[in-house]
């Protein structure tokens, strides 16, 4: 990474320039979630049931950096309800982290998203908005390339936005299809719905959508163990993966896990 005067050099961090099928280096992304200034998990995203981490999030931040981290993930859960009052901490924690930020949370306006792009943030992470004005995340992308996300959330088959509470008519597939071309940074998929201990469950998901773009896919919801990021780090178009309540509870290692996903893929003998 190339820090220099406040701004950052993406060109390494760009996931099209990897060869993802011959295992290429896979970006993890240490998460963190906040709800009212406290670190926290939600099962199936109910914002009403938050399992509360007592973790000071701007230290946590500064771990991940110490780790090794190249990027990290964090998620404003009171941007997703429509309200303020973490603004003060994410701008602390974009200040204080030694990497590059990539944030999500209830984007609503262009002019959010310029503010935050603005204020630091690596990337801005786009779900709702992209699906009810896909022309203005095109735009956005077009004149911050490379530093737009696209957030896709599948429940049964369905889209799901505004934090996961209603359904769109648009499928998945469709909706991920018609930002073919565009210069997004990738796409985040996660699958709502897969059992919670079925990992291979939520990335037939995940590899069905990763296989109908040319965008880098990041996976969501699928990293509990050490062994999940190496099943990811050998699909085709998965650029990178998401991983936050296994680091807090302290299921997966975060230095072990970036070893993991850096790894090159060894050469396969071909067949006769």
């Amino acid at each position: 990474m190339c820090l220099s005067t406040g701004t950052i050099d993406f060109v390494r961090y760009n996931s099209r320039g990897f060869d993802l099928e011959k295992g290429a280096m896979m970006i993890l992304y240490p998460t963190l979630e906040i709800l009212n200034g406290k670190c926290v998990s939600l099962t199936r995203g109910r914002l009403d049931e938050p399992v509360i981490w007592h973790v000071d999030p701007v230290e946590t931040a500064r771990s991940f950096a110490a780790a090794g981290a190249d990027w990290m993930h964090l998620t404003d859960m009171n941007g997703l309800r429509g309200e303020g009052g973490n603004d003060d901490l994410i701008a602390e924690i974009i200040r204080a982290a030694g990497i590059p930020v990539q944030l999500g949370g209830g984007f609503r306006s262009r002019e959010a998203v310029s503010r935050w792009i603005d204020k630091g943030a690596g990337r801005i992470v786009l779900g709702t908005l992209a699906v009810h004005d896909p022309a203005a995340v095109k735009e956005l992308a077009k004149y911050h390339p490379d530093q737009i996300v696209v957030a896709v959330d599948i429940f049964q088959g369905q889209m799901m936005t505004d934090g996961w509470r209603s359904s769109s008519a648009i499928s998945p597939e469709t909706f991920i299809q018609a930002f073919d071309g565009v210069p997004l940074a990738g796409i985040i998929v996660t699958d709502i719905d897969a059992d919670i201990e079925d990992s291979d469950g939520s990335l037939g998901v995940i590899s069905g959508l990763a296989a109908k773009t040319r965008l880098p896919v990041i996976a969501r919801g699928t990293v509990r163990t050490a062994d999940d990021v190496s099943r990811l780090k050998y699909m085709p178009n998965i650029a990178g993966t998401l991983i936050g309540r296994a680091l807090l509870a302290k299921d997966v290692d975060l230095g072990a896990a970036l070893a993991l996903a850096r790894a090159v893929s060894e050469p396969t003998a071909p067949f006769a």
